[in-house]
């Protein structure tokens, strides 16, 4: 089991609003500073444009910095998980994080565990475990069922409670339901605050330990040290109304306050 950062960390350092975005090689950097032991490529569109050459690149950086790599992306189509397979096996990655939604397919339960049926022994030949992410677009016991049906060790659940909560499912529920089949675990804070007038509420990210996540039910629930499952720090933080330079400092600032609580929980 092991710590570390996602993209997600540095979402608005690397998105069109920075003046100069970060490379995978700079998050690379700062999160090894920073302590983190593996760092996940997550919904990073670059990755996909990147020749033999770069990829070399940044797996030779990560594992100059003793970091494993990890990736991300949505949909499950054959030919999607194939390349994103073929970018791991380039990148010395071991697991692949996925969703079962794109905006342009979304499948039901038999279209999915087909598809997946077809795609994850190629995963399994390769020593790269698949995982599929809760979220809100699919009901936690929808992606339980496609899961169970396709049954192999190289599929699992990617457990992020703090996405369901907008499909109304509870996050202790969702933990407790998913538990057996976790392969990697997404931490992030989340909570409610008031609008303005109070007319209603906004549901953001906050820094971890400051919110609505039982982080010590989810560890004690699903064990990720015993199982050998990483933890990977997120946070869904807002643009901030200041501008990038204000955003972006206190992204750094979760960033660090996150990996940094994680690290103490050893």
């Amino acid at each position: 089991m092991a710590y570390g950062l996602s993209t997600y960390c540095y979402f608005w350092r690397i998105s069109a609003r920075a003046p100069r975005p970060l490379t995978v090689e700079e998050m690379l950097r700062d999160a090894r500073e920073l302590g983190a032991e593996v760092f996940q490529i997550c919904d990073y569109a670059p990755i996909e444009t990147h020749d033999d050459t770069r990829l070399a690149a940044i797996r030779a950086t990560a594992e100059d910095l003793g970091i494993a790599l990890e990736l991300g992306t949505r949909g499950i189509r054959p030919g999607h998980l194939a390349t994103y397979l073929g970018l791991a096996e380039k990148l010395g990655a071991r697991f692949v994080r996925s969703m079962l939604n794109t905006a342009e397919h979304r499948p039901g339960t038999a279209e999915a565990t087909g598809l997946l049926r077809e795609s994850v022994p190629r995963y399994a030949e390769r020593g790269v475990t698949l995982g599929l992410e809760t979220y809100e677009q699919v009901s936690t016991d929808d992606l339980l069922a496609v899961v169970r049906a396709v049954d192999d060790p190289h599929l699992g659940v990617v457990l992020d409670p703090g996405n369901c909560v907008a499909r109304l499912e509870h996050p202790r529920a969702v933990v407790e339901a998913t538990a057996p089949y976790v392969v990697n675990i997404h931490v992030k804070d989340f909570a409610f605050s008031r609008r303005d007038g109070w007319v209603g509420f906004t549901y953001a990210g906050c820094p971890l330990g400051e919110g609505l996540l039982d982080y010590a039910h989810m560890v004690r629930t699903v064990r990720p040290e015993q199982r050998g499952i990483n933890q990977i720090a997120e946070h869904w933080l807002p643009w901030q109304d200041e501008g990038f330079e204000t955003t972006a400092r206190i992204e750094d600032q979760w960033t660090r306050h996150s990996i940094n609580t994680l690290l103490r929980s050893k």
